[in-house]
């Protein structure tokens, strides 16, 4: 689908750390153009103990690869003693919408009988995004048949007064070496309002093969279709992007095999990629993704040109 060319780590914690809050990691990057000069990637950083709060790393548009600023303190921090987010969070899409930008967030909470709940939260900023305020403490995508265990949207698109939502959920748990590890898949929804959004559902993907976690989809518009960059596991620990394609962003056709991405032969990303997340720069496409161990060294970008078709415009943050 895309040659992509690999740029190297972007973002190091061990050498970037703002502060006791950014100990290590930056999970699911995500970017927004400010402006022509400048990129914004939110992501997930992580403490000593591992409870990640959202901040951001703003990089040079013309290269991605310069790191301008960074946030000195959480953009949005954890939540409250007892709600589903008081264990940390990831970032899930950040999109213009209605009122401000909206920051969609999948919040975590330690419980006794599972490894953990996930669920999506939300929160707007009314200043370009420095900071951002929760609209509720409770989740916007909560618990649901099917979605028992997680509830994780990780693309939002908005237009003509409509909501379009994939996100990944998950209802029980895979062992391995004696260790839980959350099965999930894809489904979409519809909404006009972020306040009701449907119990109903439709799948999109789910794990085939030895996968059994199917999840973090990015959705775009290139080329007159709906694209999908999604990360699969399977039960040999192979943590890995996917992508598929869809014409009415339902129905999907998988196409692993025209990722354009590979392992390196050494350092960051030598044994895993995940979370890729794109922008729309001209005539190139930026991919903003993680490597081993699920980003704790940070984030990488990787280039490919691209012909920019009529509408990648649409293409999302």
């Amino acid at each position: 689908m895309f040659a992509w060319q690999k740029k190297g780590l972007v973002f190091d914690t061990a050498r970037r750390s703002v502060g006791a809050w950014m100990r290590h990691s930056a999970l699911t990057p995500t970017p927004v153009a400010l402006d022509d000069g400048r990129i914004r990637v939110y992501a997930g950083f992580r403490d000593a103990e591992g409870v990640s709060r959202i901040g951001y790393v703003d990089v040079r548009a013309d290269d991605p690869t310069v790191v301008t600023g960074v946030s000195r303190e959480p953009v949005l921090d954890i939540g409250r003693g007892g709600c589903f987010d008081d264990n940390g969070m990831i970032l899930g899409d950040v999109v213009q919408g209605p009122g401000g930008l909206h920051l969609f967030y999948v919040g975590f909470q330690r419980v006794a009988r599972a490894k953990f709940l996930a669920f999506t939260g939300l929160a707007v900023s009314c200043d370009g995004g420095e900071h951002f305020r929760r609209v509720q403490e409770t989740p916007i995508l909560d618990r649901a048949p099917g979605r028992s265990t997680i509830a994780a949207v990780h693309s939002a698109h908005y237009a003509a007064g409509r909501w379009r939502l994939w996100y990944a959920v998950g209802d029980d748990w895979e062992p391995i070496d004696g260790k839980p590890f959350p099965r999930y898949h894809i489904r979409h929804a519809e909404t006009a309002s972020l306040d009701v959004i449907p119990r109903s559902d439709q799948v999109c993907l789910r794990p085939r093969g030895s996968e059994y976690r199917i999840g973090r989809p990015r959705v775009y518009r290139l080329d007159g279709r709906y694209v999908m960059y999604f990360t699969r596991g399977n039960r040999t620990g192979e943590y890995f992007p996917g992508v598929a394609v869809s014409d009415d962003g339902l129905a999907w056709e998988r196409r692993d095999e025209s990722l354009g991405l590979s392992l390196s032969d050494s350092g960051w990303d030598s044994r895993t990629i995940c979370y890729p997340a794109l922008l729309l720069q001209h005539d190139r496409l930026l991919m903003f993704y993680n490597g081993n161990d699920m980003g704790v060294d940070g984030f990488g970008v990787a280039e490919a040109r691209v012909h920019a078709p009529a509408d990648a415009a649409h293409v999302p943050a």
